[in-house]
């Protein structure tokens, strides 16, 4: 029987963890931890915690977070409406944001389309946190972090998906759920405990830095020391980051025996 993929989530070395998968995969960006707290005053207690000046998207305070090393708390009220609110839990998804008014005619033909599309989104219950806090894995102030996000480009986040699965294998599923496709990563994570990895939207891209080369995968960090171990056993095996271009009509054979000895192709 494969074991599950959700695991209890004890303390870690979050700066090692960092460290392996920047040895593994090259990433331009520290990965960045998310939390939230039952209080603001929860929030605000942690040590050298910025509050934003004005509203902000929650693409902009992840940003910030992950370019610039700032750890960042924000509520409800600092977000730049339920758009940001909602995935996370820090609003409801009540009849006003279920209805879809806000997208009607922009991202979706009609508000009957933009319903079906706020319907759509994974959300994670709301009701019980007043707060959030965003802060690089490597400074270990959300300690625990409920969530990892990890910016990488297809390719890195093909290998790290790969290590997840070397051991305990279990098909992974992701889901497009268009723009606020913040639900498909920090929002599905949050709510499933499930390792989620998304295509990030316009507005991740407009307002929060991320590139266009970049896909977003969002996970608990207890799921990370398995990553690790898949990808140190996948580099044993020849299988690396950077994944050097074989010559497109060169005979694949000498390329296939150095990670599949003994097999004949």
């Amino acid at each position: 029987m494969n074991e599950p993929l959700q695991q209890p989530a004890p303390a870690f070395d979050y700066a090692a963890l960092a460290d392996g998968l920047n040895r593994y995969l090259k990433l331009r960006w520290t990965p960045v931890g998310m939390k939230r707290y039952a209080t603001r005053a929860e929030m605000e207690a942690i040590p050298k915690i910025r509050r934003p000046a004005h509203k902000h998207t929650l693409d902009q305070v992840v940003g910030q977070s992950r370019h610039l090393g700032w750890t960042l708390g924000v509520t409800y009220d600092d977000l730049s409406g339920a758009q940001c609110g909602t995935p996370v839990g820090l609003h409801p998804r009540d009849a006003e944001w279920l209805s879809g008014k806000l997208m009607a005619g922009v991202w979706y033909a009609d508000q009957e389309n933009a319903a079906a599309h706020q319907a759509a989104m994974d959300c994670a219950p709301s009701g019980r946190f007043e707060a959030l806090a965003v802060s690089p894995l490597t400074s270990g102030r959300l300690d625990p972090p409920e969530i990892c996000l990890v910016y990488g480009t297809p390719g890195q986040m093909f290998m790290l998906l790969a290590g997840l699965q070397h051991r305990g294998y279990k098909k992974l599923d992701f889901s497009f759920v268009g723009e606020s496709s913040c639900a498909d990563s920090w929002g599905r994570a949050l709510k499933t405990g499930e390792p989620s990895l998304s295509i990030p939207c316009y507005a991740e891209r407009r307002f929060g830095g991320v590139a266009d080369d970049e896909l977003l995968l969002a996970l608990p960090p207890a799921f990370l020391p398995r990553v690790l171990d898949g990808l140190a056993a996948l580099h044993k095996n020849g299988l690396r980051y950077p994944i050097p271009p074989w010559e497109v009509q060169a005979d694949p054979t000498p390329s296939l025996a150095v990670s599949y000895p003994g097999r004949k192709f």
